[in-house]
């Protein structure tokens, strides 16, 4: 299912749900399993690297602005 171009958050994360909804089923055969769950774990990874990523990008922003204070987000 992981498309080979990158895609934007939204897309991966409505792709990784997909992929978690077909895996609940419970109705595929084990080797198509295993793969589908390989492709959920690959698209974690990128959605994890682009939230670093914007993290990142924000505290940059924020430094800029000496008046900024940055928090936690729960």
């Amino acid at each position: 299912m992981a498309k080979k171009t990158t895609q934007d958050f939204e897309s991966t994360l409505k792709e990784l749900e997909a992929i978690v909804s077909h895996l609940e089923t419970g109705e595929l055969p084990l080797e198509e399993a295993l793969n589908e769950f390989e492709t959920a774990v690959k698209l974690v990874q990128q959605g994890q690297e682009r939230l670093q990523k914007a993290e990142q990008r924000i505290q940059i922003l924020l430094n800029k602005n000496a008046q900024a204070e940055l928090s936690d987000y729960e």
